[in-house]
Parts: structure tokens; C-alpha cells; sequence
């Protein structure tokens, strides 16, 4: 197809290596004018790095191989020369100002001038005009702050729109989005396609490359495995499976026997006030228990009050505490710091591991016991060596794909990230571990291995939180599952015995049902 009019993009044997690392070894791909080309692959596949070449965030000179777009050979030497071409990239971390408005953030370096001063009101016309394409009727001179993700991810296409895009790469789009935002942007990326836009989609989301995608390029271990046409709607999720973690997974979820013991959680009338909408309750009366062993699954849409539970009890780190009860093996137990719940047995994974579960200017090595430094101090000062053999346990135990626990935790990929934090919770040697979204954004093949952890801690005799907004997800890792729907518990179910269907209902009721 070489020279073909039909291709906008030729990436021509890419090479990129960091210090130690070979991240990209002779990736070749084509995109078709007009096509959605999804990428797969795993964690540190290589994926981002192949993106942050195609635009300009990797220059010319530190790669090597041909970028030809359009027909022409470029060279591009930052992120502005690869926009005036007409590509451009929406991150999956987005980079909006959030004290910023609207119009602010999308004209931020790219100002519409005249007389020598920016134009405020032609900037507000286009800034309409440019919210209209993208299906958002909100005033450009809200804040970012003030706007949801999904609504901040619009505001970021319609930034690239006024570029004059040509080409639009995004990366993991809807990982953070809930399923309406989620739908709502891959028909928006349809509507871009009948514009003749062309879209590069990153993402782990098979169900979504199967209702957008025209082309999938594989890339496995900084090499393209394969790329083939998909017939609208269907992809053999198997075949990118395959491809992408190098092996055939028959089964998504590993099988598991559990052994459950005693109640080792329970939480009784737990009652949570929002932290800044005084009067408004975001824990309703709530109440569920776990036992040794166990894997409890919390199902509940997005905003149902999952995440504010989890954290409310842990350490009341969420909300204003108005009444409840926690109680451990029996022993009702204060925990009203996040240093006295970790005392006393909790362990909380964030479902915001940037924000919230690292400290992204720390090492492997020091985010691994930061939560319990007790264990490794002597004689009132850190003992490095012990520090640095509990790092390379977890380093091993999980498989954490690092030459050295010396490197900074931004040095990981997104799964590998995930272990770090998962490492850090399991060092303290928690009794009860509240995991929440802890695959999210996370391919296949990451997913597998730690399902496999979650199980193994079960078995080790913990009692087990999962919250998941993935239902296949609820259903094939947990043993019983409760659902939340505005702030209150609203049934619970035997997973061997529910489907979708009957969550989805239990999830959208306000009443409450009995616990089991």
C-alpha cells in the first residue's frame, strides 16, 4: 500500500530506547484516511510511546525509523509542529487548567488575536460553536473544575477540533468515563469519522473496538504482531487476547475454590455526610459484613456511593461522620485516622492510583513501605537494607516489570504501577483489603495476574472489598456481591447465582433489602 492515497499515516520501522530499555523494536503500521485504528496491547507494550513519537512529544533525532503522513516524510520537533499538520494527541491523563474556563483552556497558545489583543468574543463564538460539535451545551465561561470527566473529555476534542485536526489520537478515551459518557464519546468519534477525521484509538476496552474500530494494530513487547480489518461490530477478542499477552486465555477469570471463615468486617447504620453539601447524606444507613476468605463485590453505578463508603471507613478519609458502627471479629474498634485504621487492620487501593495511591516523585522502593515504616525502622532511623529486600520481595512475588527498584514509580507502566500500590497495601499485612477499581485501565493479559493476586490474598484468609464498575468483573471474582445505588446498600446476592440483568436492577433501586 505504499503510496496509496487511502493512507494518511506510514510509521516505518520505529525504534526508541530509554536508558536499559528497548521500548519500540521495528514497529511498523498504516492508517486509512477516515478510519478509527484501535492500538492494543499490554502495559508497557509500548502503545504511548509509539503515540508520543507520532506527535512530536519524542522529537525527531530520538527515534529512529520514518514517520510519513500525508504522503510526506516529517520530522517534528515538539508537540507544535506535529498540531500545525494537523495531529494531535488527547492524553489519558488530560491537561485542561481546572481553575481555567472553557474558552480559556481551549484557545491556552493558540489565542485568536486582533489588533494585538485577544478577542474575548470571537473566542466565546467559536468556543459554541466548537461545544455544539462535540454534543456539550454548557457556557464557556465555566470552569473546568466544575465540569464532569466525561464532559472535561469533550472539551478536550473540541480543543483538538480547533486546531484543524486531521488526525486525532486518543489515548485510553473512556478509562475514566462511566458507561453513558462512554457511549456518548465513541458516537461522537463516529460522527468525527463521517467528517473524514481520522482517529487513532489506544485502548484495553475490546468491547468498544468492536463498535468503532475499522482497523486493530497488536503491539506486544515494543513490536507490532500483527494489524487486520475489522467487519463493523465484530472482533475476535480471542485473536487480539492472543496476540496481545502471547498465549491463549481460555478463561477470563481464574477458577477458584474459596475457603471462608468467620466474619472478619462488619459495618453497621454507617451514616456519611457530603463534605461540602452540608445536610446531604452520601452513606445512607449503610450496612454489609465480610468474612476470612471471602471476595465481596460492590456493584453500583457510577456516583452510587461506592467509593465514599470505602473510604469513609477507611479512617473516615471521606465525608463528615455522622453515626455507625465498625467492627472487627466481633470488637467494635475506632478508626476515626487513616493511621489508626491501618493500625487496626485496613488496607485501602484507591481507584485514582496517581492521585491518591503514589506519590509520583518517590521510587519503586520507598512507595512499597511507606505505609507501614514501623517495620523496617531500627533504633529510630530507616534500615536501607531491609527497605530494599522488601521491595525486591514484592518486586519478584508480583512480577513487577522494573530493572531496579531504585526507579521512580513514573517509570511504569499503568498495570505495573498497580502492583506497586497493590505491594505497598500488603506489606502492612492487612486483615481486611478494600480494592477499588483495581483493574482499571489495565489490558487482559495485567488484569489475569492480578485476579490471581486478589484470590491468593483471600486464601491467605483476608477478607476482601472489590469494587469494580465491570460487572463480568463483580461476577467472575466475587462470592457474594452487594449493590449500591444513591448512597444506600440496596441488596445483596450470591455471585454464583446473579447475572447482569439482576445487578443492573438491584443497582438502580433506592430500596433498601435485607443483608444475607
Amino acid at each position: 500500500m505504499d503510496g496509496d492515497a487511502r493512507v494518511i499515516l506510514e510509521m516505518r520501522h520505529i525504534t526508541k530506547e530509554f536508558p536499559g530499555v528497548r521500548a519500540l523494536d521495528d514497529v511498523t503500521m498504516q492508517v486509512r484516511v477516515g478510519d478509527i485504528h484501535a492500538i492494543c496491547g499490554e502495559n508497557g507494550a509500548g502503545k504511548s510511546t509509539l503515540m508520543k513519537i507520532l506527535s512530536g512529544v519524542y522529537p525527531h533525532g530520538t527515534y529512529g525509523g520514518q514517520v510519513v503522513f500525508q504522503g510526506e516524510e516529517v520530522a517534528f520537533t515538539g508537540i507544535k509542529s506535529s498540531e500545525h499538520a494537523g495531529i494531535v494527541i488527547i492524553h489519558q491523563e488530560l491537561a485542561l487548567i481546572p481553575e481555567l474556563s472553557i474558552v480559556e483552556n481551549i484557545f491556552l497558545g493558540n489565542e485568536i488575536v486582533s489588533r494585538g489583543l485577544i478577542d474575548w468574543d470571537a473566542a466565546r463564538r467559536r468556543t459554541l460553536d466548537l461545544l455544539a460539535r462535540v454534543g456539550l451545551s454548557v457556557d464557556p465561561k465555566t470552569a473546568i473544575k466544575n465540569l464532569g470527566v466525561g464532559q472535561q473529555q469533550l472539551v478536550e476534542i473540541a480543543k483538538a477540533l480547533s486546531k484543524d485536526v486531521r488526525l486525532l489520537i486518543l489515548d485510553e478515551p473512556t478509562s475514566a468515563l462511566n458507561e453513558d459518557d462512554s457511549a456518548n464519546l465513541l458516537e461522537l468519534m463516529r460522527g468525527l469519522k463521517a467528517r473524514g477525521i481520522t482517529s487513532i484509538m489506544i485502548s484495553h476496552k475490546l468491547n468498544e473496538i468492536a463498535a468503532v474500530a475499522d482497523a486493530v494494530t497488536v503491539i506486544r513487547d515494543g513490536r507490532t504482531v500483527e494489524t487486520y480489518e475489522v467487519e463493523a461490530g465484530h472482533v475476535d477478542e480471542d485473536r487480539i487476547i492472543r496476540a496481545m499477552v502471547g498465549r491463549s486465555i481460555e478463561n477470563r477469570y481464574p477458577e477458584h475454590t474459596p475457603t471462608i471463615g468467620e466474619t472478619v468486617l462488619e459495618v453497621r447504620g454507617w451514616n456519611v455526610e457530603h463534605p461540602a453539601v452540608p445536610g446531604r447524606l452520601i452513606c445512607k444507613d449503610s450496612a454489609f459484613h465480610v468474612r476470612a476468605g471471602e471476595i465481596v463485590g460492590f456493584a453500583g453505578l457510577m456516583g452510587a456511593g461506592r467509593t465514599e463508603l470505602a473510604r469513609s471507613i477507611f479512617g473516615r478519609s471521606y465525608g463528615t461522620f455522622l453515626s455507625g458502627q465498625l467492627l472487627l471479629r466481633g470488637r467494635e474498634v475506632q478508626a476515626p485516622t487513616v493511621a489508626s485504621a491501618i493500625r487496626q487492620g485496613l488496607a485501602y487501593v484507591p481507584e485514582d492510583r496517581k492521585n491518591l495511591g503514589l506519590n509520583l516523585l518517590d521510587t519503586i522502593k520507598r512507595t512499597t513501605i511507606s505505609a507501614n515504616l514501623r517495620a523496617i525502622v531500627r533504633r529510630g532511623l530507616l534500615d536501607f537494607d531491609k527497605e530494599r529486600a522488601v521491595a525486591e520481595r514484592y518486586r519478584k512475588s508480583l512480577r513487577i516489570k522494573t530493572s531496579t527498584v531504585d526507579a521512580g514509580v513514573t517509570t511504569l507502566s499503568g498495570g505495573n504501577q498497580q502492583k506497586v500500590v497493590l505491594a505497598k497495601w500488603m506489606f502492612p499485612d492487612p486483615d481486611v483489603l478494600i480494592l477499588d477499581e483495581p483493574t482499571r485501565g489495565i489490558d487482559v493479559g495485567a488484569k489475569y495476574e492480578i485476579y490471581r493476586l486478589i484470590q491468593s490474598l483471600a486464601d491467605e484468609g483476608k477478607a476482601v472489598v472489590l469494587i469494580s464498575s465491570e460487572l463480568p468483573e463483580l461476577l467472575g471474582l466475587s462470592d457474594r456481591i452487594y449493590t449500591i445505588c444513591e448512597g444506600r446498600v440496596t441488596g445483596v446476592v450470591d455471585a454464583r447465582e446473579a447475572d447482569q440483568e439482576q445487578l443492573m436492577r438491584m443497582m438502580t433501586t433506592t430500596s433498601s433489602a435485607p443483608a444475607r
